[in-house]
């Protein structure tokens, strides 16, 4: 069995450090990304459909468009949605 090699995992790891080491109020993310969401209104617009921290893969609800928003931990914002 051939054991699966994770190549964003390096990088993946890297963004995950900047972003946690620190985290960002919401009003400071608006301004630097436009929309943001807190769990429960992702959860509104989105379908999760899975995490790759420091990004989840969703679908748009208003109009099915796929993408990723990235995320940080504490506090947990969602930011950044890129249409993919």
């Amino acid at each position: 069995m051939t054991e699966k090699v994770d190549e964003t995992e390096a990088l993946r790891r890297h963004l995950v450090g900047e972003i946690n080491s620190h985290p960002t109020e919401r009003e400071t993310l608006e301004a630097q990304y436009g929309q943001v969401w807190n769990t429960e209104e992702l959860t509104r617009d989105f379908n999760v459909l899975g995490f790759l921290a420091p990004f989840a893969r969703v679908v748009r609800k208003a109009d099915g468009k796929s993408g990723l928003v990235s995320f940080q931990h504490r506090p947990r914002y969602y930011f950044c949605f890129e249409e993919t």
